[in-house]
């Protein structure tokens, strides 16, 4: 299985969260979410796209939609990088990899020309149902956020 499908409902998950929070998506009810997935912490691309989410926040909210972030990062590196860049929304850890199994986001990527496991940049929206109704698989950085606040915009 290729992770959570789409117009289905998302299986409810648990991971630590910054702040001290855990974050539980039956939570989330009665307000959209977006969920991304970013390979690490404090790298250009991640770190990009992390701060064009922050920018855009108040207008996801507008919308009534929140943010989350994950990765396989620690709570503690989260912590730095979301203090780093004052994202207003949480990273939630997944080193067991949990949330990454169940949306299918772990590939083989090659690095410095070796295989190695790791998260292909995603990103996916659940509505107020808790259903699976929107993903981008291989996000490329530049015009990725605009284009998720768009499609927040008109749903």
């Amino acid at each position: 299985m290729t992770g959570a499908m789409l117009n289905q409902p998302v299986p409810d998950f648990e991971l630590p969260a910054t702040g001290g929070k855990t974050f539980k998506l039956s939570q989330f009810k009665r307000r959209r979410l977006v969920i991304y997935f970013y390979p690490k912490d404090n790298t250009p691309g991640c770190t990009t796209e992390s701060m064009q989410f922050r920018d855009a926040y108040a207008e996801f909210r507008a919308h009534n939609c929140e943010i989350a972030g994950i990765s396989r990062d620690s709570l503690k590196s989260h912590e730095g990088f979301k203090a780093k860049l004052a994202l207003p929304f949480d990273l939630l850890s997944d080193s067991e990899e949990i949330a990454c199994q169940l949306f299918g986001v772990m590939k083989l990527k090659n690095l410095y020309g070796k295989q190695v496991r790791g998260i292909e940049r995603s990103t996916f929206v659940i509505d107020k149902k808790g259903a699976l109704v929107k993903k981008w698989r291989g996000v490329k950085v530049p015009n990725h956020v605009q284009e998720v606040l768009d499609y927040i915009k008109s749903s």
